[in-house]
């Protein structure tokens, strides 16, 4: 029997189409990690609690890092936050992609299904839990520094274009897994080598300038230090940059939606 899933959609029209169905599925998805547990959806803000202070702890005590000047520690720690904060949500999906198919094995196989919306429902939960750490780094930021810059506002405009480019990954990557099984041990390795290589436990000034364009070649990078912008430095984005990095992400999602189209029609094979 072939695998009946809904085609047709383009990769805009995914999202709008499938709309509830992905709000319905990304809202089961976040209860389901949580299910269960002593704290339940608190863990959402008690995980990124932990790893701050751990990072805090190893990288301004242990290592005794520095941050441009600042040798406030409550401060270098909620720098620190905003970088995890934007690489968390790349993390969050790329890591769960190669198996993401996999897991849904059943839909694609025995209904009806768009298949390829569960990349972008893996993104609005990875999103969930980004809004959960910005409410926790606001909190953190009012007491210890005081009322943040209005540049702020700027943030959406910002992570709209990382989610195209985030989501897009996740197509390539989810499709590919369905073929190459062992691809997510592969992947486990490159999260945690563009974790320090993008400028999160250190700032990009502490890198020789001759080294600066092949940290951009990083898109991640471009996403870090634009948050850290308008979250810590009250500054605008780059403007010209945003543009850029705008296109790239839009290409990266075509791209991705593309090749996951054109690969689905041989997941029931190796289903």
């Amino acid at each position: 029997m072939g695998t009946r899933v809904l085609g047709g959609d383009g990769p805009l029209s995914s999202l709008v189409k499938h709309r509830k169905l992905i709000l319905t599925l990304c809202r089961r998805d976040i209860l389901t990690r949580y299910q269960g547990s002593l704290l339940g959806l608190l863990w959402a803000v008690v995980t990124p609690l932990m790893m701050l202070v751990v990072y805090t702890f190893v990288f301004s005590v242990v290592f005794n890092a520095k941050w441009g000047g600042v040798e406030n520690r409550y401060e270098f720690a909620l720098i620190l936050f905003s970088g995890l904060l934007a690489f968390n949500i790349f993390s969050d999906v790329v890591t769960r992609a190669p198996s993401l198919i996999v897991a849904y094995a059943s839909y694609v196989t025995k209904v009806v299904f768009p298949v390829q919306i569960l990349p972008l429902v893996i993104t609005l939960s990875a999103m969930f839990n980004f809004c959960v750490g910005c409410l926790v780094w606001l909190a953190g930021y009012c007491v210890l520094i005081g009322v943040p810059s209005v540049h702020l506002l700027w943030l959406p405009v910002l992570l709209l274009p990382y989610l195209l480019f985030v989501t897009g990954v996740a197509w390539f990557v989810s499709s590919i897994g369905v073929f190459i099984r062992d691809l997510g041990q592969l992947v486990g390795v490159v999260v945690t080598a563009l974790l320090f290589m993008t400028p999160i436990f250190y700032p990009l000034s502490a890198i020789p300038p001759i080294y600066h364009k092949y940290m951009y070649l990083n898109p991640i990078t471009f996403i870090v230090e634009s948050l850290r912008a308008v979250m810590i430095s009250g500054r605008m984005p780059d403007m010209g940059g945003m543009a850029i990095f705008t296109g790239f992400a839009l290409l990266v999602y075509v791209a991705g939606f593309l090749w996951f189209q054109r690969t689905r029609k041989g997941f029931n094979d190796v289903l």
